[in-house]
């Protein structure tokens, strides 16, 4: 919405013909408009908190309670990290990278069909779209439940999910690298005769391969995040001694194991920038 200088009384009414301009931020219209939107997300914003249910008494004492469990992790139990933590946590990461490999080896064939420029099929171009779409529209959590229950509970079913739900944010963002190539190479190899894996291997793939290389690196390091809370449904990894921590109130296990987590994730953030940095 622009502002708007126009002959108009304060009221909004048009003004006599050689009156002075007054300038009006927004028309009466837009004003409207604007009144409406900032209403429905008041009633959006109400009818949200009416559905979560507060209950006031669990929000004047939840100070005392947090107070009380971070007492009850203090210290963390530093001994039980090589004999119950350390194991897992490479588990944790062998999902995250194989579960990475897995999309890319899916994603790439999907961000090709995906992609307008290169393949000119529309119905194959909304298959793909709609297989992209699926990946990313359930999560990582619901993906390990379904493959728990086809795989059974363990590291298989975590790589699985890593896998599943990374194909849709890898082919998504490589066909639209794919889209954004410049023509000026591929028209080059067209008018010398180029295939169809020609062109891709000798126009696209030099172009997208930054692109490539950022878009793998960003999911592994979002990849080593989720799949450290895969366990909580039985999908291997460290969230699985998380679970069982918890669960027999073992909370001076729960902080060490809180601490391995952010410790890779603070690593795996570091190693990603420097690659970027050093490599890209």
């Amino acid at each position: 919405m622009s502002d708007v200088l126009s002959p108009a009384m304060p009221d909004g009414r048009a003004a006599p013909a050689g009156a002075p301009r007054i300038w009006q931020r927004y028309t009466p219209v837009q004003r409207t408009v604007r009144f409406f939107v900032w209403l429905v997300l008041a009633a959006a914003v109400v009818q949200s908190v009416r559905t979560i249910e507060i209950i006031p008494e669990f929000l004047l004492d939840a100070h005392v309670q947090m107070a009380d469990l971070l007492v009850r992790m203090w210290p963390p139990d530093t001994a039980y990290y090589p004999q119950g933590i350390h194991q897992a946590l490479m588990e944790t990461l062998h999902i995250a990278s194989l579960g990475t490999l897995l999309s890319i080896l899916l994603a790439v064939p999907l961000a090709l069909l995906v992609a307008g420029n290169l393949t000119r099929n529309r119905a194959v171009n909304l298959l793909a779209r709609i297989a992209l779409v699926t990946s990313r529209s359930v999560n990582s959590l619901v993906w390990a439940l379904l493959f728990v229950a086809v795989f059974g509970p363990g590291p298989l079913a975590g790589t699985l999910a890593i896998g599943f739900r990374s194909i849709g944010f890898v082919g998504k963002l490589l066909g639209e690298a794919i889209e954004q190539t410049p023509r000026g190479p591929i028209e080059a190899l067209e008018a010398a005769g180029a295939g169809w894996l020609a062109r891709i291997w000798y126009g696209y793939w030099p172009q997208v391969k930054p692109a490539f290389a950022s878009i793998v690196l960003l999911r592994w390091d979002i990849n080593v995040r989720e799949s450290a809370v895969l366990g909580l449904v039985g999908a291997g990894g460290i969230g699985m001694v998380l679970d069982s921590a918890m669960n027999l109130f073992q909370w001076d296990r729960v902080a060490m194991v809180l601490l391995a987590i952010f410790a890779v994730v603070v690593i795996a953030e570091v190693v990603v920038t420097q690659v970027r940095r050093r490599v890209l």
